[in-house]
């Protein structure tokens, strides 16, 4: 048996020095074994900075995927590049969107990747909503609506290409895969404030292309369960899509990091 910490949308880059310690404190106190985050873990300029501090306090695997704020004021193929250097560098730092599947456990497997909010869910074309991603981030600046669509969907459709070549290979060998993303894959799982996205949020926090391939994935593989972590509303929530399939999405809040959830894995 083992234990797992879950972490979501921790943002760092909004901790003060003395939660920051006290945070990794918790942690240590928990007496975890590894370490699941989903992503914003702090911004472009300092994500690689954090993740080298958890690595050195905690002395433990740390399995993450990044979210959109980890790209904020940078670019997505950059800050890609420099958590990828990081992850050949350093023995215990598993970045999922390139690691493929990793064992826990011999019953339990682990795989991910970032996600992206591909706009297919809800209205994407009358919302009103405008993130901070299309202002923040190199790729996305400056794109017109109709233009930023595509590049919302071929981001979405990256993730569920990967996802479709680790999962199958993960429930292979695995009774349990843990599926480690940022975005919210089912709109059943678009947590926020009690409550499940509308139309006019929903593009922008959901991946219905990840999510397709959850399903059609899970349905192969009847007597294996799936269990999708995932972040990015700050709202949280629990959604069972199969019986085989749940996806449980963390709640956060900027400057207050915490464990989202605590588990022990047989």
């Amino acid at each position: 048996m083992i234990r797992v910490a879950w972490l979501t949308d921790i943002h760092l880059n909004f901790v003060r020095p003395t939660q920051l310690s006290e945070f990794i404190e918790t942690l240590w106190d928990a007496a975890v074994d590894a370490v699941l985050i989903t992503g914003d873990i702090a911004e472009s300029s300092d994500v690689v900075k954090y993740l080298e501090l958890l690595d050195r306090k905690l002395n433990v695997p740390i399995l993450f995927v990044l979210g959109n704020h980890d790209y904020y004021f940078g670019s997505i193929g950059e800050v890609r590049q420099a958590v990828e250097k990081l992850d050949s560098e350093r023995t215990n730092l598993f970045y999922m969107s390139r690691s493929g599947p990793i064992g826990l456990t011999r019953r339990v497997g682990v795989v991910g990747h970032d996600g992206w909010a591909d706009a297919r869910l809800g209205d994407y074309e009358r919302s009103m909503v405008s993130m901070n991603d299309y202002r923040l981030i190199r790729e996305l600046a400056g794109q017109n609506k109709e233009r930023r669509w595509h590049s919302l969907k071929a981001y979405g459709d990256q993730a569920a290409r990967y996802l479709q070549t680790v999962l199958p290979r993960a429930l292979e060998h695995y009774e349990t895969v843990y599926v480690l993303t940022h975005v919210p894959p089912f709109r059943e799982a678009c947590w926020y404030d009690g409550r499940i996205s509308d139309d006019e949020w929903a593009p922008h926090f959901t991946c219905k292309a990840f999510g397709d391939v959850l399903l059609e994935t899970a349905t192969q593989y009847p007597d294996r369960q799936v269990i999708v972590l995932c972040g990015h509303t700050h709202g949280g929530g629990q959604a069972d899509l199969l019986k085989n399939l749940r996806v449980l999405t963390g709640a956060a809040e900027y400057g207050f990091p915490v464990i989202s959830r605590l588990f022990t894995l047989p």
